[in-house]
């Protein structure tokens, strides 16, 4: 065994410095890892099986919050036949089936097995019997809707007392696992403390002793790294011919002495190089801002379409003939405006025609809730700017002025020596002012939404039935927009009404571009 330790010593003693640096460096990672993986795998391994403690607890929470939800939506439909509530009673339904299909599906000696499938069968029925009453209420079958509407309440009734009588059984089964596991979890972080404790200090023992043996001979090259650390590359070469520690220490400080040499020789032609890349970056720079405002101009609002369409179809069962007529042409002439337009321009004219295509149809879908109202001078306005400009903006005021019984939007547009002034109010509760920020910060970084923090703090805030998320990406394309055809930043402006009450859309058009 002496002798066995004995060569070993001398083995590594004849090495390479090199070698034993990373030797010992590959020793000491190894160690390091180990303690780390065995730590970590540890702690996650004992997190995990507590927090699994009841898991089973919050998936049924989740399956009773999504029956509730269902339930909801088919009293909605059932008494307001409306389509989201339809939709909401789809997409439950669909998320109860996905629930049941892991549950247990047959019976079971176990009571909260048999608990279980009991959950599942009236899961189903549930879904069952809540499928007629909607078929009957299309139907509009009053006597079918009565007897299945009442049948389905009796199973939602008896459903949910069985869903908290299943939850109290998991709750007793999972206390008990609780405790288990917490008794593991004790023992499991005892035991990577002392992992961690014994890994770390056979490092520190490891490297010490590393680290003191490969010190003294790099007290020979001391004076050579000193003039390098002072930027002096002119010292003479070493021309070390040793094969042990000190002369690869040398040979690599010769090696890179060269290196700086040559790296020094080669900035210049470098420097030559960036110079011309720098001139094909600003043609880029043009190219993809081009490519930039055609991308932009490409946004349609999906929501709206949908809502148009169904507006029309509303119209078409109310009325006959004329007035639907009408109001299909006014939807054709806008989308046909929207689509099928290939420039990237329009004159203001253009874009004043295309609203008032625009406000007809907001007015059939809203009626007298929307009040819209222009003052625009009796003159022609051949100015040029960015296709749908102006919709995307009044569409912003109408959405927040029936924020209220009724809803106020006026457009106004002035002249004088250097600009056009089209200014765009609303009577709705205003833009917050973390809001408006946001957006001309987007505009400034030049992206086409708002941050997520503030999209969902937005959100939070929507009147109760209002389902369409507001990012803020009509808005702000059309701000990015002006400012790419222009190129300027105070073409734009947001404020509040003279009366402090809504917001103030303001548009700026220099008159002579």
């Amino acid at each position: 065994m002496k002798q066995f330790f004995s060569t070993l010593r001398r083995a590594i003693r004849n090495r390479s410095l090199r070698w034993k640096i990373m030797t010992s460096l590959a020793l000491a990672l190894t160690l390091t890892t180990l303690a780390l993986l065995a730590t970590v795998y540890l702690d996650n391994y004992s997190m995990r099986t507590l927090g699994d403690s009841y898991i089973s607890n919050a998936e049924l929470t989740h399956f009773t919050q999504e029956l509730t939800e269902t339930q909801r939506a088919m009293e909605t439909y059932i008494n307001y036949h409306t389509f989201e509530s339809i939709d909401n009673y789809y997409a439950g339904k669909i998320h109860i089936e996905e629930i049941c299909d892991t549950m247990q599906n047959c019976p079971s000696v176990n009571e909260l097995r048999q608990t279980e499938y009991l959950v599942h069968q009236l899961a189903l029925s549930f879904i069952y019997y809540s499928n007629k009453s909607v078929s009957a209420r299309r139907a509009n079958n009053t006597e079918e809707l009565k007897e299945y509407f009442k049948i389905t309440l009796e199973c939602y009734n008896t459903l949910m007392s069985k869903i908290l009588e299943l939850n109290n059984l998991r709750l007793q089964e999972n206390a008990q696992t609780y405790e288990k596991n917490h008794q593991y979890i004790s023992f499991t972080r005892s035991l990577s403390i002392i992992f961690f404790v014994v890994f770390s200090f056979t490092i520190f023992i490891l490297l010490y002793l590393i680290v003191s043996s490969l010190m003294a001979p790099l007290a020979e090259i001391s004076r050579v790294a000193e003039r390098v650390s002072n930027r002096d590359f002119d010292i003479p070469l070493f021309n070390n011919k040793t094969t042990d520690e000190i002369g690869n220490i040398c040979n690599a400080f010769d090696g890179m002495i060269i290196s700086i040499r040559e790296y020094i020789d080669t900035i210049w032609e470098k420097a030559q190089t960036e110079s011309e890349l720098r001139e094909k970056e600003i043609e880029m720079q043009s190219l993809y801002t081009d490519a930039q405002l055609r991308a932009l101009q490409n946004q349609i609002n999906p929501h709206f379409l949908f809502n148009t369409l169904n507006t029309g179809a509303q119209l078409a069962m109310m009325e006959n003939a004329d007035k639907t007529c009408y109001f299909i042409e006014q939807v054709a002439d806008f989308f046909r405006y929207n689509i099928q337009r290939q420039d990237s321009v329009a004159t203001i004219n253009e874009e004043l025609g295309i609203i008032d295509n625009f406000v007809y149809i907001m007015k059939v879908r809203f009626g007298n809730r929307l009040v819209f109202t222009k003052d625009i001078p009796n003159m022609d306005f051949p100015q040029q700017i960015p296709v749908m400009t102006l919709q995307p903006i009044v569409e912003n005021c109408i959405k927040h002025s029936l924020e209220n019984p009724t809803g106020i939007v006026n457009l106004k547009v002035e002249k004088d020596e250097k600009f056009i002034t089209i200014t765009v109010s609303d009577n709705g509760s205003g833009m917050p002012e973390e809001t408006k920020a946001g957006v001309f910060k987007a505009v400034e970084e030049g992206i086409t939404r708002l941050p997520a923090e503030l999209v969902n703090a937005v959100n939070k805030k929507k009147e109760p039935g209002q389902t369409e998320k507001r990012n803020g990406t009509g808005l702000i394309s059309v701000f990015l927009r002006l400012k790419i055809h222009f190129h300027r930043d105070d073409i734009f402006d947001i404020t509040q009404n003279d009366d402090n009450i809504g917001t103030k859309f303001i548009i700026r058009i220099p008159i002579n571009v």
